[in-house]
């Protein structure tokens, strides 16, 4: 898995908001070759929201009261679908900003814009694959959730805190009509660590390996590091590398875009470890693992077991 990156990215001017350009200039990668992914939009986004998207841009309007926009975001959002779409084809790590995972089909959400991994993991369902989501961003990505919550086609796995931004993700929500028993979430209290997160993955990792994707897309987002502003989670920089490796070692195909993660100083390490665990290679910041307190493994098990109690049935 590569990186794939361009500097347009900074060009979505958002100011002293926590999704700020600092976030991708602190990891200096060089601005390489990305595509335009405007003519993907429609596989998701309503008309009327694209063309709201445009004339917002023009006049640096926020699109909601926590997304905001400059005159250079729609093309900065454009190119992360293109990013996006490209990781997909190469097995690549888009790097990109504006996120997407909150993003619905006719409105802006969470500071995010267009949503480019539910547009590329639509273009793949068009070509014949089934597509799990693994999205590890410490928020529920409701956008992305909501696309495909009726459909047998994309299988929806979730890890995030709650109660937190957006409001729900809790365990027993897991999907409608056809798409019941393909959308799986781990609610996690405020003060999980490594230890009950690597437990809530191995947990139901069964579940996603049975659903036997052709492909797996990966929200990556990096705001459950125990010194994220946004949330109250306790993962170190070390448990990114073991998510990689776990991806690694349990599927073939799989590409990732960048969500949320809003710790400076510690985004950079957080991002080389994930990379380098699911390319086999050394960790690339070590730190302490971390553990949880008896209070939250306790309410930790009780949303493990609804989560169980809910999705287990659909899979034998």
């Amino acid at each position: 898995m590569k990186f794939i990156y361009n500097d347009i990215f900074l060009e979505h001017d958002t100011g002293m908001h926590p999704e700020n350009k600092k976030r991708l200039e602190v990891l200096k990668f060089k601005s390489g070759k990305v595509s335009n992914g405007e003519k993907y939009l429609s596989l998701i986004h309503d008309k009327h929201y694209i063309k709201q998207v445009k004339d917002a841009c023009k006049k640096s309007e926020n699109l909601d009261q926590d997304t905001v926009t400059s005159k250079k975001t729609y093309k900065a959002a454009v190119m992360a679908v293109g990013a996006t779409i490209q990781a997909s084809e190469e097995g690549g790590f888009a790097i990109v900003r504006p996120p997407g995972h909150h993003a619905h089909p006719g409105r802006a959400s969470g500071f995010c814009v267009f949503n480019s991994l539910a547009i590329s993991v639509q273009n793949l369902v068009k070509k014949g694959k089934k597509v799990l989501i693994f999205d590890f961003d410490g928020h529920l990505g409701d956008g992305t959730e909501k696309i495909f919550y009726d459909k047998n086609k994309v299988f929806y796995f979730s890890l995030h805190q709650y109660p937190a931004f957006p409001g729900s993700g809790w365990a027993n929500e897991i999907g409608t009509k056809k798409g019941v028993g393909y959308t799986l979430n781990v609610p996690l209290p405020a003060g999980t660590g490594d230890d009950l997160y690597l437990e809530a993955i191995n947990e139901f990792l069964w579940i996603l390996k049975k659903f036997n994707p052709d492909v797996v897309a990966i929200s990556a987002g990096f705001d459950a590091y125990k010194n994220d502003l946004l949330l109250d989670l306790n993962l170190s920089a070390g448990i990114y590398y073991k998510i990689g490796q776990i991806i690694k070692n349990n599927f073939e195909n799989f590409y990732a875009t960048l969500e949320g993660g809003y710790d400076i100083g510690s985004l950079k390490d957080c991002i080389n470890n994930f990379l380098n665990g699911i390319n086999g290679e050394n960790v690339y910041k070590k730190d302490n693992p971390t553990k949880s307190s008896s209070t939250v493994k306790k309410e930790f098990d009780k949303r493990v077991k609804l989560a169980e109690k809910s999705i287990n049935k659909y899979w034998k």
